[in-house]
Order: structure tokens, then C-alpha cells, then sequence
């Protein structure tokens, strides 16, 4: 007998926007809602209309939009104890949504019903029942959410119960077990879950539902008891993408999804949730609408979830990379990674050498490479975390190197006064090719002073470096114990619009760590620039017809 598919039920635009510094516009909720459904989702749930004039517009807006596989679902509470049904205002914006699915949420814990919403345990069941009955008479499909079902549950078995009963006669199909607090262990979840199906389902009148799970992390176990509570015949998983949500979070969509196509043989809705090689960039393109910085250590998408640090398993990876990794990186569209660093041998330093494009054949054994690394991390350098020094390091050992440009001395000078803005100051003295040039600039700090002094002397040489911009600053104190006097390791991030790299520096001077990772950037711009010409105009003689810098080929120009 085929199994009976799972289906993946997002609410990343919903609760997903409860957790704390998220805040998505309206444009940003429509295009999260846009990818999801071209990646593949089921169901997207939107939002509650009923709580805020966002949730409005966003449901207006989606109903000019075209579907490609996902249901829209509208979220919303059970009617107000006082209201009939047809004149409650949540209810009537539910239905007003035009969207194919509403999910309700009503209460399963009689602390919410009587000391939150004041209702007698009889007016909870019969708010219920008429809120899922008012959505069915106007044509949705509904999903009714239990919400804080295994705290009512454990609280009041029977009453619990009885919430599920009257949402199932009411017409509700699928019915969702909440952990709302998300404190329940998987072995209790799994019990409750159990005794849910065999006590519900032992009524052969009753109609067939679908059951839901949709956990919270605050025990850290969403991800695992949405997954335990598949393997107990669960078949509607709702979470949210990243596990963004209230507090700790919601159960992580990526890993529920990744996990069932990968390592269960539950058929997913649609088959494969969509193209799985698409979920690292799903996951890191929702990250970037959200404003949030992807997390690294995340399991399959994050930048670190296939690194490998230590030299033993750098060299067993080269040889098996299943050796030590669980999957294939490439099947959730992310790569395998060897991380330079002091534990890592001479295979990690060969290998990620070749990944960056360098042969270390006649440049530099790699046993005295990663020995080198080892020597310059024990003075305070990570070389795992700004990998362009790591190739300015191997360049440097090539026969063909010049430096670009060298710091002869600079000077930093702070300045503040009463009644005066901090001024900072910088004069850098630099050699390019023979000349020596002096310059001096103002910043908004030392570094930032010392950043436009060495441009301004270098720019008339190297104009490239307009575009290029520090963006991320990061200082690290190595040995607390020393106080003010501590060793710092300073890592600056640049971009110049088409790539992105990461320098270091390490000193007991801020403002020399600084220097050094500055310089460093800055030198790393100028070689990738200079290498991305001369490749350029090495496919331009090669292809037979040279080009002027306009743009013409030399045969042009001559005519």
C-alpha cells in the first residue's frame, strides 16, 4: 500500500513574522509568498487579515497574482464568545480574504478558555464548532489549529479531546496539534500523539481527517518532534522557513523538508516539495528579504553545515567525501568546504587551495604552507574566516610577485574638544612602483581616516579601487586577561559591486591590526582585478580580433 504523502504547510509570512527584530513590508511578504510558491509549497499561509491593515492589502494584492502550486491560506482565531458567527469581525475578514484555505486556531487549554478569553468550557466548544462550520458554508477548505493542545491536553485529557471532536463534526478535515509552547519532549509528544489517532479514530462513523503537527522550539525539538510525529502517521507539517518565529522559533521548514525527501520514503505535496536542489538559495534569499544574516551552522543550507576543519577529516574528505559528510552537499544546492586553519593538515591546505583556484605545484610545499598557517594563527590570525589573506598568502610565494603598493609609515591622530565634533586625521606614506607618495585625510574615525588616505595615494594608480567598499568591520579580543593591553584580531569584509572578500589583521594596536587588514583588502582588489584583464584580453587574442579599450576590434579602428 502506497503511503499516504506528507504535506508541507509554510507560515513563515505569519508566525514566522512574530519573531523578534523580523518585520516584513508588504512588498517583501508578496515576493517570500511569490518564491515559495515557484519553489514548490503546498500551502503558504499569509496572514491574519483580521489583525492589521498590512494582512489586508497583502490578501487584495494576492488575489491579482497566479498560483503555480500553492494553496493561499487566511489565519484566524475562533469567534468572539459574545458575537454570532455572521456578524464577528474576525470571521467576516477571514472569509472577505477570497482565499481558497482559512485556518482557525482555537483553544485546547482551559486556562486560555476560562482566565484569557473568560469563556465557560461549553461556549469554547460551541465557538468552535461555529467558527469552522462559518468557513465551510462559504466554501474554504478549513484546517483547525489546536492551539496549546499538549499543555490542555496534559491539563484536561477529556476536555482536549473534545476540542478535536467538535472542530471534526463541525467539518474540519485536517486537524493540527499545536505545541505552543514548544516545552513538550518528543517521547510524551509521541504518546499524546498516539493516543489522539487510537482514541478519535476508534469510531468507525466518524469521518477520516488528516492529522497536523506544528511545534515551537523552545526545548530545541521542534525539528525532531515534527519528524517524530511523521513517523506516527502525522501527515501536515506546518513551519516556517529558517525557523523564524516567536521566542525560540518554529520548526525549521528547510530541515523538516530536506529531512523527508532525503532520508524518509515519505512522498512529499507536491513530489519532492519542489526542486531540492533550490533550498540553500530559498533559504538564503528569505534570509536577505528578512534582513537577517543566514546562519552558518544551519543544518544543510548554512555556509559551515559541510566545512571541514580538522586535518583528518580534510584528508578523508579528499579521498571519500561521504567520509564525513551525511548527504551529498550538492542535493540541497550547497558545496563542500575545506576550512584553512591551524588544525587542519597539509591535504586542507592543498585542496582549498585548488577550490580557490591556486596550484601549489612549484609556489610552496604545502607541508611548509600549513605550517606557516599554523605559525600565523598562534600569533592571533584565522585564516577560516578571511580567505582572501589566505590567498594573498599563496600569492606572495609565487616567483612572479610585486607588491602592488607598500605602507611606508602612517600616522593616526584623534582629536577631541569641548564643543567640537571627534575629528580623526590620517597621513600615509606609500610606495608605488618607485614613488613614494604622501597623503593625508579626514574621517569619522581612525580607520576610516587611514581607508581614505591610502586611497586617495593610490587611486591615480589603481582606479579600480573606487569601487570598492569596506562593508563589515569586526574586532576580536584574543586574550582578555590582558585588558586594554590585548592582543585584537580585526576582520574587515569588502565588496566592489561583483564579489565580496574577507581580510584579517592581528596586533596589540587596533589601528595596526587595522592597517594590515586594510592594506590586505586593498592589495586583494587590485590582483583579482588586474587578473580578470589580462584574462580578458588573453580571450580577445585568442579569438583572433583584439579590441581597443572603446570597445572597437584594432581592425575597426584602423579603418
Amino acid at each position: 500500500m502506497t503511503p499516504q504523502p506528507v504535506v508541507l504547510y509554510d507560515t513563515t509570512l505569519r508566525d514566522g513574522t512574530q519573531g523578534e527584530n523580523i518585520t516584513l513590508s508588504l512588498a517583501d511578504k508578496l515576493r517570500i509568498a511569490r518564491m515559495l510558491d515557484e519553489y514548490g509549497m503546498p500551502y503558504i499561509e499569509g496572514g491574519w487579515p483580521g489583525s492589521n491593515p498590512k494582512d489586508i492589502e497583502f490578501f487584495r494584492a494576492a488575489r491579482g497574482m497566479t498560483w503555480q502550486s500553492a494553496k493561499l491560506a487566511a489565519f484566524g482565531s475562533t469567534r468572539h464568545r459574545a458575537n454570532r458567527p455572521q456578524d464577528d469581525p474576525n470571521l467576516r475578514e477571514l472569509v472577505a480574504a477570497e482565499t481558497p484555505v482559512v485556518t482557525i486556531f482555537g483553544k485546547s487549554w482551559l486556562l486560555h478558555v476560562t482566565e484569557v478569553l473568560g469563556a465557560s468550557p461549553q461556549e469554547n466548544l460551541d465557538m468552535i464548532a461555529d467558527s469552522v462550520g462559518f468557513v465551510i458554508d462559504h466554501g474554504r477548505e478549513i484546517v483547525y489549529d489546536a492551539e496549546h493542545f499538549f499543555d490542555g491536553y496534559r491539563a484536561d485529557r477529556e476536555y482536549a479531546l473534545a476540542t478535536l471532536r467538535a472542530a471534526r463534526e463541525a467539518g474540519s478535515r485536517t486537524l493540527v496539534l499545536c505545541d505552543t509552547n514548544g516545552g513538550t519532549l518528543t517521547a510524551e509528544l509521541l504518546a499524546i500523539v498516539g493516543d489522539v489517532q487510537d482514541t478519535l479514530g476508534a469510531d468507525p462513523r466518524a469521518p477520516e481527517v488528516t492529522w497536523g503537527i506544528h511545534t515551537h522550539n523552545d526545548a530545541e525539538l521542534a525539528v525532531a518532534n515534527s519528524m517524530a510525529a511523521v513517523g506516527a502517521g502525522i501527515r501536515h507539517v506546518q513551519a516556517t522557513i529558517n525557523g523564524y518565529g516567536e521566542r525560540c522559533g518554529n520548526a525549521n521548514m528547510v530541515s523538516i523538508l530536506a529531512n523527508l525527501a532525503l532520508k524518509t520514503p515519505h512522498r512529499l505535496v507536491p513530489a519532492g516539495g519542489g526542486s531540492l536542489e533550490g533550498l540553500t538559495e530559498l533559504s538564503r534569499a528569505v534570509a536577505e528579504i528578512a534582513n537577517i544574516s543566514p546562519d552558518d551552522y544551519q543544518p544543510y543550507v548554512g555556509r559551515s553545515a559541510f566545512a571541514h576543519k580538522g586535518g583528518v577529516h580534510g584528508a578523508a574528505v579528499a579521498k571519500v567525501e561521504r567520509s564525513y559528510q551525511h548527504i551529498d552537499p550538492t542535493a540541497v544546492g550547497n558545496a563542500g568546504r575545506l576550512v584553512v586553519s591551524e588544525l587542519g593538515g597539509r591535504a586542507n591546505i592543498r585542496i582549498r587551495a585548488e577550490q580557490l583556484g591556486h596550484q601549489l605545484e612549484g609556489v610552496i610545499d604545502p607541508k611548509v604552507l600549513s605550517d606557516l598557517v599554523k605559525q600565523l594563527e598562534s600569533e592571533g590570525l584565522a585564516f577560516e574566516g578571511a580567505e582572501a589573506s589566505f590567498e594573498l598568502l599563496i600569492r606572495r610565494h609565487q616567483a612572479d610577485y610585486q607588491a602592488p603598493f607598500r605602507i611606508v609609515d602612517y600616522t593616526c591622530l584623534v582629536e577631541q574638544r569641548s564643543g567640537r565634533e571627534l575629528l580623526a586625521e590620517a597621513t600615509v606614506k606609500v610606495e608605488v612602483a618607485g614613488e613614494v607618495l604622501h597623503t593625508a585625510a579626514d574621517g569619522n574615525g581612525p580607520v576610516n581616516a587611514l581607508d581614505a588616505a591610502l586611497r586617495k595615494a593610490l587611486r591615480a594608480f589603481y582606479p579600480q579601487l573606487d569601487s570598492v567598499h569596506l562593508y563589515d568591520y569586526k574586532v576580536r579580543i584574543l586574550d582578555g586577561d590582558a585588558a586594554t593591553a590585548a592582543r585584537t584580531r580585526v576582520i574587515i569584509d569588502s565588496a566592489d559591486g561583483a564579489n565580496e572578500w574577507s581580510t584579517m589583521g592581528s596586533d596589540t594596536n587596533i589601528i595596526s591590526a587595522s592597517a594590515k587588514a586594510l592594506a590586505d583588502s586593498l592589495e586583494y582588489a587590485i590582483w583579482k582585478s588586474n587578473a580578470e584583464l589580462r584574462r580578458r584580453d588573453e580571450r580577445h587574442f585568442t579569438s583572433g580580433v583584439a579590441t581597443t579599450p572603446a570597445g572597437q576590434s584594432q581592425q575597426e579602428a584602423i579603418a
